[in-house]
């Protein structure tokens, strides 16, 4: 019989724990600046609501551009070598950061996100699937809600350390610029452009270092493409993911779940200002999104598997983002953008049940399974992207109903989805 791939790195888990920890610190400081990235640069590059959302998509398509080349990077390189590859590709996203503020040029600033997501796509693809093998199947989002922790904590940070800097007087600012004369408001809007060069040098320097020490370090291998001799039975006769309808529906909820969350971290800042909330206050609000996600994985972190199954999690998960997406739209103020905040608790479950449900069963699979299911990572491209249409036509509180369906399908999911194709 074959070994379980955990049984590969029992002897030194915590380590390879400690170092893919600190990868997910990494992908939610670099992820959650966009929450920062899209009101300042909205009056930077003096953008409306849908063009100010490309921040995001440009960020969120890589996942579904380069997940494919993802599984090819790790295939050639490994795991170890194929995490390096990603954070310095990562690096050099930031770097297309500084000809873009010394320019002003907004596409040259998607271009780097672009570039960003790639490299968080090959990492994303390693880290995750490495995650959940790396210990009991029903554990798994017990470990990734570890993992959430060491992402939130990084992006309840990424906002307010970037929003101190880069939102500085901002709302001062918009007001002077609409009556400034046009060379005086150029300048102005350069030098706050000028503001993001020396944090994304700072992010460099980090990059390029835990690449330097992940090379290095003693982060094992792991067989995916081995089976036991039950999932070889199971799978016997199965040539592509399409046999796998648990894990096709996976991909979809993992999609539209991508887009709540980000919604939730990247809208909340220009929301809030929307209901008469001064910038300088709420360049803190994803700082609650955060929190009450970490919240939410440390409740999974001890009632999972011990009280609660990852699917029971995900239910409960899925109606409170309900309750709350309902609740951001009927009420006003400081009590809608609440809704919002706690919408970080309604999502921190369903990540982590996500992947070990999709994955489940999926033996020789698992690589090409976990590159589809970074591909659904696009959903945080296009739905905050729709958001921003609707902000548009609407407004930034009616365009929340867009979170509605995709509550409903993740509740789905957790109650019939996952079981699909299971014998």
């Amino acid at each position: 019989m074959n070994q379980h791939p955990s049984a590969t790195v029992s002897k030194s888990g915590v380590n390879p724990i400690v170092i893919i920890g600190a990868l997910f610190f990494i992908f939610g400081f670099v992820t959650w600046l966009n929450s920062v990235l899209i009101p300042y640069l909205k009056i930077a590059c003096e953008l409306n609501h849908f063009q100010a959302y490309l921040v995001a998509f440009a960020f969120y398509i890589a996942y579904f551009v380069m997940a494919p080349l993802s599984t090819k990077t790790l295939k050639i390189f490994g795991f170890k070598k194929g995490m390096s590859v990603g954070l310095i590709i990562v690096a050099v996203g930031a770097l297309i950061f500084i000809p873009a503020a010394m320019t002003r040029t907004y596409a040259l600033f998607l271009l780097g996100l672009f570039v960003q997501g790639s490299g968080l796509a090959i990492l994303q693809t390693a880290s995750n699937p490495y995650i959940t093998i790396l210990g009991p199947p029903e554990s798994a989002a017990k470990r990734i809600s570890i993992m959430g922790i060491c992402n939130k904590l990084a992006g309840g940070l990424a906002p307010v350390i970037l929003g101190t800097v880069m939102l500085k007087d901002a709302d001062k600012l918009t007001a002077r610029i609409e009556t400034m004369p046009e060379a005086e408001k150029i300048a102005e809007l350069n030098e706050l452009a000028s503001r993001v060069i020396f944090p994304y040098i700072a992010i460099i320097a980090v990059l390029a270092l835990l690449a330097f020490l992940i090379y290095r370090s003693s982060l094992p291998e792991i067989d995916t493409d081995a089976e036991d001799e039950t999932v070889a039975t199971t799978n016997e006769g199965k040539n592509s993911l399409f046999d796998f309808p648990h894990l096709i529906l996976g991909v979809f909820t993992l999609f539209l779940y991508v887009g709540v969350e980000v919604m939730a971290g990247d809208t909340i800042i220009s929301y809030g200002s929307s209901q008469g909330i001064a910038l300088e206050t709420a360049k803190f609000f994803t700082l609650g999104t955060m929190i009450s996600m970490v919240v939410g994985y440390i409740i999974g972190i001890i009632c999972i598997p011990k009280y609660l199954k990852q699917e029971t999690a995900m239910k409960l998960c899925s109606l409170l983002g309900l309750f709350l997406s309902l609740g951001a739209i009927f009420t006003t103020g400081y009590v809608s953008v609440a809704c919002v905040a706690l919408l970080g608790l309604a999502n921190s479950l369903v990540w982590p049940a996500i992947w070990p449900l999709a994955l489940a069963g999926l033996g020789r699979f698992t690589k090409a399974a976990s590159s589809v299911l970074v591909m659904g990572i696009c959903g945080g491209a296009l739905i905050p992207l729709g958001y921003g249409a609707l902000a548009d036509m609407w407004n930034p509180q009616q365009a929340y109903w867009i979170m509605v369906p995709c509550y409903l399908v993740i509740w789905y999911y957790a109650i019939a989805g996952h079981k699909l194709g299971k014998k």
